[in-house]
């Protein structure tokens, strides 16, 4: 048999089983972008508008610890052409999923020093893995 005709049915099965991955990115900007569904081994990247210089910072209240794992903390960009002291921008977490399972991400805007004062803000998130 020549290595030819070995050569093109592997190539097939490899094309077909890459066309079949899922994405490794699923971004989440939005509370309507939820509930996410993930596969194990895929990253979530989620994105909320932030100001800390207005002192309120967003907090996680619950990081789907049974499903996800953190793979960066929060870091904060703000848009290169806004060219204004003070002006908002991004926070951006990275999660991976490593077990099969459900959990929820929640988080909280709100001033750190001032526990008695409601946050502003909430998102909530429903993530399942499988």
């Amino acid at each position: 048999m020549s290595p030819t005709r070995l050569f093109v049915p592997l190539a097939l099965s490899l094309l077909t089983a890459c066309a079949t991955q899922p994405k490794q990115n699923v971004t989440v900007e939005k509370q309507s972008d939820c509930p996410v569904k993930l596969h194990s081994g895929q990253n979530l990247i989620l994105t909320l508008p932030s100001n800390p210089t207005t002192g309120y910072r967003w907090a996680i209240q619950d990081s789907a610890g049974g499903v996800l794992r953190a793979l960066s903390p929060e870091v904060y960009s703000n848009p290169e052409d806004a060219g204004v002291v003070g002006s908002a921008g991004i926070s951006t977490w990275r999660f991976q999923s490593f077990t099969a399972g459900t959990g929820r991400l929640r988080l909280t805007y709100s001033q750190p020093w001032a526990p008695e004062i409601p946050a502003v803000e909430s998102f909530d998130c429903a993530i399942s893995v499988n």
